[in-house]
């Protein structure tokens, strides 16, 4: 298998294990990947889930070569449309709307798919040496895979375009300096730096993440008056779980809330 799993803590760790690819993904690991994050989102005891990678790249894109059926023949009209939303745009998907925090640690290429695996994670840590690229103009495509939607949101279109249309490769400390990823570190501290923004919001009050994550989510695209609906249809949730009573009883008693993400 090309995505090794594990769950510890109430962490779900996926591993990308294609080094002979530099971690490029082809449609099996996708759907592996798919089927995993589809299930963490059924699993009631999972707190958090950290995405990384072995060896010394995070993602270099899609595998297209593995992609490939090797006839020679030309893509059906409209293949592309059909199998993308049932494949990497899916799994852009599930990482954006998953109701619980994802942390992604980033090393090396980060590039396409790649990229927006570490972008629509809620927090991304990368070695202050990766590269952050978008290589689709040098391929003489267009993007996918949420570049144009998680792009302008992250960094605002001027830099998106930088990124789009002129293809500029991106350091990890100049990533953190434009506020496309969370927190950019040494090499030496990167695995740590990530470990301990994992473990916070593993215990963290997860149905509250979740739902922030959602209105969040929403509210890009939403008037004032539709967040605010959605503002108060999260809190009416949240306040049904054990982790809001802890969290009131906390701040009653001045200590810190021991949430149970219940």
């Amino acid at each position: 298998m090309s995505i090794h799993h594990e769950i510890a803590g109430g962490v779900l760790t996926l591993r990308i294990e294609r080094e002979h690819k530099r971690n490029a993904l082809d449609p099996a690991s996708v759907r592996q990947l798919i089927e995993l994050l589809e299930s963490a989102a059924l699993d009631g005891d999972l707190r958090a889930v950290h995405l990384t990678a072995a060896g010394r790249d995070f993602c270099s894109g899609s595998d297209w070569v593995s992609s490939n059926t090797g006839t020679g023949e030309r893509p059906r009209p409209a293949n592309i449309v059909r199998r993308l939303p049932l494949q990497s745009h899916r799994l852009i998907e599930l990482l954006v709307t998953l109701q619980l925090p994802v942390v992604a640690t980033v090393r090396g290429v980060a590039a396409g798919l790649g990229c927006q695996l570490a972008l629509a994670a809620d927090f991304a840590v990368a070695d202050e040496e990766a590269t952050f690229w978008e290589p689709f103009v040098h391929r003489g495509f267009t993007p996918d895979t949420g570049a144009s939607w998680l792009l302008p949101r992250l960094v605002g279109l001027a830099r998106a375009r930088r990124m789009l249309l002129l293809g500029e490769k991106v350091s990890g400390a100049r990533a953190a300096e434009w506020g496309l990823i969370h927190e950019a570190a040494p090499a030496a501290e990167l695995d740590a730096r990530a470990g301990e923004l994992v473990a916070s919001l593993a215990q963290g009050p997860t149905v509250a993440l979740g739902l922030t994550k959602q209105v969040l989510a929403r509210s890009a695209e939403a008037p004032l008056a539709r967040a605010l609906v959605d503002e108060s249809f999260g809190l009416e949730l949240a306040a049904r779980t054990a982790d809001f009573r802890e969290g009131l009883a906390a701040f009653t008693d001045r200590r810190d809330p021991d949430f149970t993400g219940r």
